[in-house]
């Protein structure tokens, strides 16, 4: 039968750091050699808060004078135990410090609390804290080591991707894409760019126009589909399901031509939040026939869509004239694919 486990965590916050504790005491400990907030597990009878109020007094020294139930985490070990965390934070507390005999206490930067040696499920709970999410339940799966496999939130199946080295090689590492964007962590994308030959010689891109509601560059126009490639998932595969569920074009995988790849980064502010992006996207072509009026768009991805010339769309590009957010290197990549001669300017 599992084990399960109550527990508290709460992260103490002063003038923009956290309280943070270096677990290097115990030999056996879960959260050896990790960094995290100050806490334990339940005694009979206490409640959630009672418990937060005597583990921080009893490591800390500190009694709590305003804080905050932020939140349930559900951490699967993948090793027979399942724990309950009821998740704190805290701005108010007096007393004097006392040494802890679960390991070093220190107050860091909660910008540079991201850099630690924490649990990768921790950084997804660190950014709802920082984004002021409403009362939340997390569900952590671990793989019995220390491999992050799956995570939900609210009940929902939340988005992992598989981290890449510099050189597009797989890290093994997985990854929270709400998490992957804070950090600028390397990740695969696809890139499909549908095209159409007329009957001068030229060609027409299909550009979508991001929903106003997307979490970064709303309302931009954008390549025809893309997307990220999700923990366990190959780029051709993805490719396809982008295409179809973005556009409804159902493709084959002779259908989609393969350009090359297309490695980016850019950093922006969207929501008064940095959104870090670093990419490594295969980037495709599809130029079967194409009818806008058959499309079906996905509402909460793609505003609309439109042809555009291709000299015409590169002009709006280098000339920052459309609201944008295409890579000109892969733009360009994408025209001497077509044939496109830009050293004579045709």
């Amino acid at each position: 039968m599992a084990m399960k486990n109550l527990s508290t965590l709460c992260y103490m916050e002063r003038d923009g750091e956290y309280l943070m504790l270096h677990r290097t005491v115990k030999k056996h400990d879960v959260n050896k050699d990790k960094w995290i907030g100050v806490g334990g597990h339940f005694e009979e009878g206490e409640s959630p808060e009672e418990c937060v109020l005597r583990e921080v007094k009893e490591e800390t020294g500190y009694t709590l004078t305003s804080y905050a139930y932020r939140g349930l985490v559900t951490f699967i070990s993948g090793d027979g135990v399942t724990e309950y965390m009821s998740l704190f934070t805290a701005d108010g507390f007096e007393g004097e410090p006392i040494p802890c005999d679960e390991g070093e206490l220190a107050w860091v930067p909660i910008e540079q609390v991201w850099d630690l040696n924490i649990w990768e499920g921790d950084k997804i709970f660190f950014r709802l804290l920082d984004e002021r999410s409403p009362f939340f339940s997390l569900k952590l799966v671990y793989d019995g080591h220390s491999k992050l496999v799956n995570a939900s939130l609210n009940g929902e199946k939340m988005e992992l991707l598989e981290i890449l080295e510099e050189d597009g090689t797989k890290s093994g590492l997985f990854r929270e894409r709400g998490v992957t964007h804070c950090q600028g962590s390397l990740h695969p994308t696809v890139h499909i760019w549908v095209v159409k030959k007329r009957a001068d010689g030229g060609f027409d891109i299909l550009l979508q126009k991001r929903s106003a509601q997307k979490d970064s560059y709303p309302g931009c126009y954008d390549i025809s589909a893309a997307g990220h490639v999700t923990a366990g998932e190959e780029f051709l595969p993805c490719a396809l399901r982008e295409l179809w569920e973005e556009l409804g074009i159902s493709a084959s995988e002779e259908e989609l031509l393969e350009v090359g790849v297309h490695k980016g980064y850019t950093e922006e502010i969207f929501y008064g939040r940095m959104f870090k992006d670093a990419e490594w996207s295969q980037v495709y072509l599809y130029d079967r026939p194409v009818e806008i009026e058959e499309l079906r768009l996905q509402d909460t991805e793609v505003e609309s869509v439109c042809w555009m010339d291709y000299h015409t769309c590169l002009r709006h590009i280098q000339e920052k004239s459309l609201p944008n957010c295409i890579y000109e290197e892969e733009f360009l990549m994408i025209g001497s694919y077509l044939g496109f001669d830009f050293h004579l300017g045709k």
